[in-house]
């Protein structure tokens, strides 16, 4: 679209998430961009290159998927829902939080959530149950990865 002349669709499809690539005279002052789905290029860019950016957009669009946060309160958040965690679960909530959508070892997660010293093997499980249980109506789960740990993903 072309700026400034199109700044009202602009805002629309700010506002609806849409990706979006501005196309700036030579002798207009492109907007600032913070939003990594909207980029700027010259009216008189090389067509290739207008192509990459577009791609580059909606790249970023498809992998910008909504992520959990547990608040300082214990509640995880997510989807415009939330849910209260027990101190344990929201220990291994912010790791896996943190590495959304990556396998976090055992190890790790049990260093997380009991800092005094490593639970027993069982503990750890028994936590994961719960927490698995507690996340469901988020449209969360948690899902085991073998030999390596878990990994927590939107539901599918």
């Amino acid at each position: 679209m072309r700026w400034p002349d199109e700044e009202e669709r602009l805002e629309q499809l700010r506002s609806s998430g849409h990706p979006r690539l501005l196309l700036v005279d030579d002798d207009d002052q492109p907007p600032p961009v913070v939003d990594p789905l909207e980029d700027w290029t010259r009216t008189t860019a090389d067509p290739r290159d207008v192509q990459i950016r577009v791609s580059t957009l909606h790249r970023r669009a498809e992998r910008d998927v909504e992520r959990p946060v547990v608040d300082a309160s214990g509640l995880l958040h997510f989807g415009g829902r939330w849910v209260a965690l027990s101190p344990v679960e929201a220990a291994l909530a912010e790791l896996l939080v943190e590495r959304f959508g990556a396998v976090v070892g055992r190890d790790g997660l049990a260093r997380s959530a009991w800092r005094e010293g490593v639970p027993t093997r069982n503990a750890l499980d028994v936590q994961m149950v719960r927490f698995r249980r507690r996340i469901e109506s988020l449209g969360l789960e948690v899902r085991t990865v073998r030999s390596r740990g878990y990994l927590l993903q939107p539901a599918s």
